[in-house]
């Protein structure tokens, strides 16, 4: 299981902190999408041919995801709009879905595609693979430091950066694009289900019981390894399905994060 675990964590350092940006942003759901239009690139290029795993279906899959991400920087609004921006999210969804059913009825093994996108194969991960892939997310997450007083600023302050005259479109379209690399990446290995739990679950926990940006990335941080190790640990010991059980773990965690709120055991949220 020590591969599986060290890709869980490469899986939760960045996830976890982009996860922040998305709850800032109040576009929960926008993983999902690009989650589901990275699949909808993936079965496209089984379509034509591609073997799965190829470098041919992930060129497919980041392309369908930049359009993803160029739909919802476009869409963004600055301020409140007869049409909510989650609107918009869930439509991109619900239609790259479907497009992604039918697509997968004339393509070859387009069925186990699509279940393998939902559930994930993390327990077969391989060493080679998490080299591959932890290389690519270190370029994320340096892109991310570098860029991390813009990035941070667009999504908890959006308003400020306006009035300074910043792009914010631009800018969004480049985090929405760093942001869809990520998930593609992580997809065929983790799957949406588990994908997504990552993002939201550790961030909403942090928001919690900090305002604090470092904070909130600690506890990020720390939330996705406690679910990810017992996860993992009751999946060997028990011999249940990995994917699904950490995020049951993680939902385990946010349950018990509630209730210690709820009893004012971690004291107010700053402000």
């Amino acid at each position: 299981m020590a591969a599986p675990f060290v890709a869980c964590m490469i899986l939760v350092a960045i996830h976890s902190y982009l996860g922040l940006h998305i709850i800032a942003r109040g576009v929960i759901f926008v993983d999902l999408s690009l989650a589901q239009m990275a699949a909808l690139g993936g079965v496209v290029a089984l379509l034509y041919g591609a073997a799965p795993d190829s470098r041919e279906a992930f060129i497919f899959s980041l392309a369908f995801t930049c359009l993803g991400a160029a739909v919802f920087a476009l869409t963004r609004t600055r301020t409140k709009s007869r049409v909510p921006h989650e609107a918009i999210i869930g439509i991109v969804f619900v239609t790259a879905s479907a497009a992604a059913i039918l697509v997968a009825d004339r393509a070859p093994r387009g069925a186990e595609a699509i279940h393998d996108v939902l559930e994930g194969a993390i327990i077969w991960i391989t060493w080679p693979t998490i080299v591959t892939k932890g290389i690519a997310y270190s370029s994320l997450g340096l892109l991310h430091f570098l860029l991390r007083r813009r990035f941070l600023r667009i999504s908890f302050d959006p308003e400020g950066a306006e009035r300074d005259g910043w792009r914010i479109r631009w800018w969004d379209f480049l985090f929405y694009v760093s942001f869809g690399l990520a998930v593609t990446l992580s997809v065929p290995v983790a799957g949406v289900l588990l994908v997504f739990t990552m993002l939201v679950v550790p961030a909403v926990i942090a928001f919690l019981f900090s305002s604090d940006i470092r904070s909130m990335v600690i506890i990020s941080w720390g939330v996705g390894m406690v679910a990810s190790l017992l996860g993992l640990w009751l999946s060997y010991a028990g011999n249940f399905p990995t994917g699904p059980l950490i995020v049951c773990m993680y939902a385990l965690l946010l349950l018990l994060a509630g209730a210690l709120r709820w009893l004012g055991v971690a004291g107010e949220r700053a402000t």
